[in-house]
């Protein structure tokens, strides 16, 4: 497992290749050194996952670490619903769906299913609106599906030598911005 991806990769990669490298370089320092607010927020509001006190009801699963053979992903769930046969991934605030969330969904929903779990429906839920955004299975939506491998070839043959940023808006979002010698913010 050596090379296992985790499955919040598959959205940070989209974001920027080079903020896993700084993801993994900072490590278990304390996060206040190098996390704005809206990084702060988002961890805040995963507490209750993490620490699996989201729910008592014994259908409901928390944080439970997940492993994807096929693709070779580990991660955690947010939540799953058995009685529901639902699969949630939340985030602090959802203003638009980007692909990555729907890359981590489906990473998280093939290692359930590899694991046994039946899994009917996907959603990605914005917690400061409580609004919830439903996901197409991925063999309902064989565009995004495709695009989920093709991010998973990409990171497994990714250069870190060879790439170079071309989006200052990501520069502009990125935590890691200050550290960064691929910087487009002048």
């Amino acid at each position: 497992m050596d090379d296992a991806i985790l499955i919040t990769e598959l959205n940070d990669f989209i974001f920027c290749p080079v903020s896993i490298y700084f993801h993994k370089m900072y490590g278990n320092m304390d996060r206040m050194i190098y996390q704005n607010t809206d990084q702060i927020n988002g961890t805040a509001a995963h507490k209750s996952v993490d620490e699996k006190s989201y729910s008592s009801r014994n259908t409901i699963l928390t944080g439970l670490d997940v492993y994807c053979g096929k693709y070779n992903l580990i991660g955690k769930i947010d939540i799953y619903d058995a009685g529901r046969k639902l699969l949630r991934e939340r985030k602090k605030r959802i203003k638009t769906i980007f692909d990555g969330y729907i890359f981590q969904i489906y990473g998280q929903y093939f290692a359930m299913t590899e694991m046994g779990y039946e899994i009917q429906k996907l959603e990605l839920y914005s917690m400061d609106d409580n609004t919830s955004y439903n996901v197409l299975l991925p063999d309902e939506d064989k565009n995004m599906f495709s695009k989920f491998e093709a991010v998973i070839r990409e990171i497994r043959l990714f250069d870190m030598e060879s790439f170079i940023q071309n989006n200052k808006l990501k520069c502009q979002r990125c935590i890691y911005e200050p550290a960064c010698d691929r910087t487009l913010v002048k």
